[in-house]
C-alpha cells in the first residue's frame, strides 16, 4: 500500500489483524498534519504503533533520534520493523511494552492510543507511558471527540496519570490532538 507520511511517499506492508490495515486512518492523519516536528535527537516513541505510520513519520522527521515503536500485537511489531527496515530507517527499534528499556526517558511521544481497550486499561496505559516522559518531554495524542477526547483531556489535566498539563492543540475532522507536558 502507498502512503504519504510527512511529505514522503512510502510503500508499506500491512495486514489484517492490525489497526487500519487498509489505509492511513483519519485520526493518525490529523495527528501527523498538526503536530510540530519532533526533536532531532533523543528518544521518540509511538505508543500503539500498529503497522508503523507514526513510527515511520518520526523516523523521517528525526533521523538522528532513537525512534521506538511499541505495540502489544506481535504482528504489528513485525510489520513496523519490516516497514522501517525496507525504507532504511536504521534508527527505529520496535518492542513489546514489557521490553521497553528500563529507565529510558522519552523526549517525545506521538500516539493514536487504543481508545477502545476501555477506560481503565487506557488510563493505565497512559499513566505508564506519560510518566516515562523526560522533564522537558512532550506527548501528542489524537483522540476522536465522540470517543471521549474531552473527558480524557480533563482526566490528564486533573492529575489522573500524575502532574501533567493537557492542552488541546487542534480539532479537525472530529478528532482532537492533545499536547501533554509535565508540570
Amino acid at each position: 500500500m502507498g502512503v504519504e507520511l510527512r511529505g514522503e511517499h512510502l510503500v508499506v506492508t500491512t495486514a489484517s489483524g492490525t489497526f487500519s490495515a487498509d489505509a492511513l486512518d483519519r485520526g493518525t492523519k490529523v495527528l501527523l498534519e498538526s503536530v510540530p516536528p519532533p526533536p532531532n535527537t533523543g528518544t521518540l516513541v509511538d505508543v500503539g504503533c500498529g503497522w508503523g505510520p507514526i513510527t515511520l513519520a518520526l523516523a523521517i522527521e528525526s533521523p538522528g533520534a532513537r525512534v521506538i515503536g511499541v505495540d502489544v500485537n506481535e504482528r504489528a511489531r513485525e510489520l513496523t520493523a519490516h516497514n522501517a527496515h525496507s525504507h532504511g530507517f536504521d534508527n527505529v527499534q520496535v518492542v513489546a511494552p514489557d521490553a521497553y528499556p528500563d529507565g529510558l526517558d522519552i523526549d517525545c511521544i506521538w500516539s493514536n492510543p487504543p481508545i477502545r481497550i476501555g477506560k481503565e486499561a487506557l488510563h493505565q496505559l497512559l499513566t505508564t507511558w506519560l510518566n516515562r516522559l523526560a522533564p522537558e518531554g512532550v506527548a501528542y495524542l489524537v483522540v476522536a471527540k465522540q470517543l471521549g477526547s474531552d473527558s480524557l483531556q480533563r482526566w490528564i489535566a486533573e492529575g489522573g496519570p500524575g502532574a501533567f498539563s493537557c492542552e488541546r492543540l487542534t480539532t479537525d475532522k472530529g478528532f482532537r490532538v492533545l499536547e501533554v507536558r509535565r508540570l
